[in-house]
């Protein structure tokens, strides 16, 4: 055979190939058989699509959940602090066992899959545990996240960004995005994080810097807009009330307010480190002593016994956490969620000792010994719910520690150098308390922007400069007057002329908002023939207005604010000047509208000045203001709080014994209803026993604190013992507020509260700063675990003339700073005499 042969035969081999089986397309012609390269579809932008690839196939296995329990705790409850239900772990045991099969274990695709559910069940704003509930949104994550699982991984390309950086940008890749039926849509989102209306975005910061002003990142909460959030206790996480609130709700929703009170508090003392039990040490029995570190230790950790567990244990110590109340009989009770027990503080020592009030309403710490009696007493002496039978007699009693902001937020200070101490848990940072952004998810940036804006050089991690030196708008004042009765010729003088002065100022000393709170009248408006009708409180309005329009730069340039008092309409019309239910709107328009129009006008006169327009805001009492989102929070409340207290305080004599007012059915005192402090004890420190107050004070910065208020210098030079008393009753004024958490710590007949408006009185977390404006108490400005509290007092001096030390004619206010860039706040009570 010749090669020409065997070339023949070796190119035309008796079988032939066959062609690679692709998508080819076939021909219209039936002469001609499959192209060997087929042809590749083209997209309609010109772009070759390639073929998809084929999905891998899972063997389903059925996986039991105890079988994965134990990656479970791994990844949800120890790397993202969540519990998980056994309900939760059957449906993720199912769903693992389905979509990963044999490989759950070692290829590690179990715990992928579990810590992607993590993130976005903290993402979508779940509790802290993890379970279907009646929302199904469990169900709704698995849902979302069957859709991107190939081969028992993850493969989805499509991402967004995680909770937090979704308030900077959506175009960030850092985890996976799921629809979540039955919650808000990202726009709503967005809205109720308060981005939508601090207009901030990250690609065009600059651009807004540089149109914007500091003045544009305050915004005043009114308390009927103040999301109405409920503490869950089970859950342990902040919960919205989507019920709508009424001005007439049904009688449960009284006892609501009490027991949501004490549900806060606890979950606070149960967060604090004194009262974290250590497993590793034996238990101790402790009493309401003073330590040197605030660190819990085995011998400084204390537990709470609830009332019903007194029961049976006559003779023995416990300390209650309870609500100071009045028993049908006319003495003083502890009352909880489980019962109530008389209460005899014959023998008591305040915790400190003349440092704070106590008043029924109050929820308190009390030391005790329980003492079982054989007789019944009033109510049902047995059953849980009722007043157990006996007394508990009480040997200290304190108020529950404070807790600072940051502890709360879960943010650390390090920024400013404080050192404070870690906070048990993650704390409630992802908590929108104002509906204006939460401190996690807009933080960050605020910061950044609050930098930029009023100008401070600080350093990151990295060392690297965050914030420009030269501020872009360097004001940092909020100046706040207080009773400015307008029916007082010397008032409109005083207050004309105090305007004068920060007129006259350059532009940068320029406020960035005035408050005014009431009362805007000195005797209640509308409630008789001697305090006026409409006709007249509108023309008290009308003549601030032509006040207010001789200084048009300063109203164009800054935030005029009205927060009412009691005497002012409409409320004062029923009251006569009394406690009012709180909160209460603001002032009518009826009276508004001559203020307005000289805002109007100002605005267009000085249109030269800046971007920004001049703005009035009518809003209610107590109202809140933030600044720069969850950065800054500002309580507005008008209330003589300081009478109230005096009249229905428990005075605790120095021999360790309880006076009783039997007429008012107050327990009070006759020296402090003349107006001074209970004198202290002349006996020996060695004859008494030490007291608990210097135990109770986890803080002991606390006692140092320090006062901003400058010594007037128009005043005649008072004696030290007087100066101390105003510094020591203004400190006890505010421990007390701000240890209750609460506005109004008083029984509804003292203080009547809208029950469906209550949450819009408690003070947790601590505000940046507390404006309590109380008309019966002395001007100050003290600082408190971290939150500002300042009383401007009555602008003029009463129709006597001075009052306080204070001469007759002078008047004074309080100027609060911002802080720049993250800064302190501070206050400072200034005096002038006109």
């Amino acid at each position: 055979m010749s090669a020409a042969d065997n070339a023949a035969r070796k190119t035309a081999p008796m079988f032939p190939s066959k062609a690679p089986v692709t998508d080819a397309i076939l021909s219209s012609s039936p002469g001609f058989g499959t192209p060997q390269h087929p042809i590749i579809p083209i997209n309609a932008n010109g772009k070759f699509k390639p073929p998809a690839p084929p999905k891998a196939s899972v063997l389903p296995i059925l996986l039991p959940p105890a079988t994965l329990r134990p990656v479970a705790f791994r990844t949800v409850t120890k790397k993202h602090n969540l519990t998980l239900t056994s309900s939760a772990l059957q449906q993720l045991a199912t769903f693992v066992g389905k979509h990963c099969g044999s490989g759950w274990r070692e290829e590690g695709l179990a715990e992928k899959v579990l810590d992607e559910v993590a993130k976005q069940w903290k993402r979508n704003g779940g509790g802290i545990i993890l379970e279907d509930g009646q929302k199904k949104a469990l169900t709704s994550i698995l849902q979302g996240l069957e859709g991107n699982m190939s081969g028992g991984r993850i493969v989805q390309l499509k991402r967004a960004s995680s909770f937090a950086d979704s308030a900077v940008s959506l175009s960030r890749q850092n985890s996976l995005e799921f629809p979540r039926p039955g919650l808000p849509s990202r726009e709503d989102s967005q809205a109720s994080l308060g981005l939508s209306t601090l207009n901030v975005s990250e690609d065009d910061e600059d651009d807004t810097l540089s149109k914007q002003t500091a003045r544009s990142y305050l915004n005043v909460v009114s308390a009927y807009d103040q999301p109405r959030l409920e503490h869950n206790s089970s859950k342990k996480f902040f919960e919205q009330n989507s019920t709508a609130p009424s001005l007439f709700p049904p009688p449960s929703h009284k006892t609501a307010i009490f027991r949501s009170r004490y549900n806060l508090v606890h979950q606070r003392l149960l967060r604090n480190e004194s009262f974290q039990t250590p497993t590793f040490a034996p238990t101790s029995r402790t009493s309401l002593q003073r330590s040197d570190s605030t660190l819990a230790t085995a011998s400084s950790s204390y537990k709470i016994t609830q009332i019903a567990n007194l029961l049976g244990r006559s003779g023995s110590s416990h300390l209650i956490l309870g609500l100071l109340v009045r028993a049908p009989t006319g003495d003083l009770a502890l009352a909880d969620l489980t019962g109530s027990i008389t209460l005899d503080l014959h023998h008591a020592r305040p915790v400190p000792e003349d440092g704070v009030w106590f008043c029924p309403g109050m929820i308190v710490l009390v030391d005790g010994i329980y003492e079982e009696e054989g007789g019944s007493s009033v109510g049902n002496s047995g059953g849980v719910g009722g007043m157990i039978g006996g007394r508990f007699i009480g040997v200290s009693i304190g108020g529950p520690p404070c807790e600072r902001r940051e502890v709360t937020l879960g943010t650390s200070n390090n920024a400013r150098g404080d050192k404070m101490p870690a906070s048990i848990n993650a704390g409630f940072g992802w908590v929108d308390f104002l509906g204006t952004g939460s401190e996690k998810a807009q933080g960050e940036q605020m910061r950044r922007i609050q930098g930029r804006l009023l100008g401070r050089h600080q350093r990151n991690r990295l060392g690297d400069s965050d914030f420009d030196t030269t501020p872009l708008d360097p004001r940092t004042k909020i100046v706040i007057f207080a009773d400015l009765h307008l029916d007082n010729p010397r008032v409109l003088a005083s207050f004309r002329m105090t305007l004068s002065s920060y007129s006259r100022g350059p532009s940068y000393a320029l406020p960035l908002a005035l408050i005014l709170m009431g009362n805007f009248t000195s005797h209640a408006a509308m409630a008789g023939s001697s305090s006026g009708g409409s006709i007249e409180y509108k023309e008290r309005f009308d003549a601030l207005a032509s006040v207010l329009g001789e200084f048009p730069t300063l109203l164009a340039s800054t935030t005029l604010i009205f927060v009412p008092g009691d005497n002012d309409p409409w409320a004062s019309a029923f009251s006569a000047g009394a406690a009012t239910p709180i909160p209460r709107e603001g002032v009518p328009e009826l009276f508004t509208s001559r203020i307005k129009r000289a805002m109007a006008a100002a605005n267009a006169e000085a249109k030269s000045v800046g971007p920004e327009k001049g703005e009035v805001v009518w809003t209610s009492n107590p109202a809140r203001m933030s600044v720069f989102g969850p950065l800054g929070e500002m309580v507005l409340f008008r209330d003589d709080i300081s009478a109230r207290l005096r009249r229905s305080g428990i005075v605790f004599q120095p021999g360790g014994e309880e006076e009783e007012d039997t007429e008012e059915g107050d327990v009070g005192d006759a020296a402090m209803r003349e107006g001074h402090e209970p004198s202290q004890t002349t006996e020996s420190a060695e004859s008494q026993p030490p007291p608990p107050s210097e135990e109770m004070e986890l803080d002991p910065s606390v006692l140092n604190a320090e006062s901003h208020q400058p010594p007037p210098p128009l005043a005649p030079n008072p004696s030290p013992d007087t100066n101390q008393h105003y510094i020591s009753s203004s400190r006890k004024l505010v421990k007390t507020i701000l240890d209750q958490s609460h506005l109004s710590p008083f029984p509804l007949s003292t203080r009547p509260i809208l029950w469906d408006y209550a949450h819009t009185l408690s003070l947790y977390p601590l505000p940046s700063v507390l404006v309590l404006a109380d008309g019966e108490a002395e001007a100050f400005a003290v600082t408190y675990e971290g939150c500002l509290v300042v009383n401007p007092g009555s602008y003029v001096a009463g129709r006597g003339g001075g009052g306080g030390g204070r001469l007759k004619g002078e008047v004074r206010w309080v100027e609060v700073d911002v802080g720049r860039g993250g800064g302190r706040w501070k206050g400072e009570v200034r005096r002038e005499r006109y």
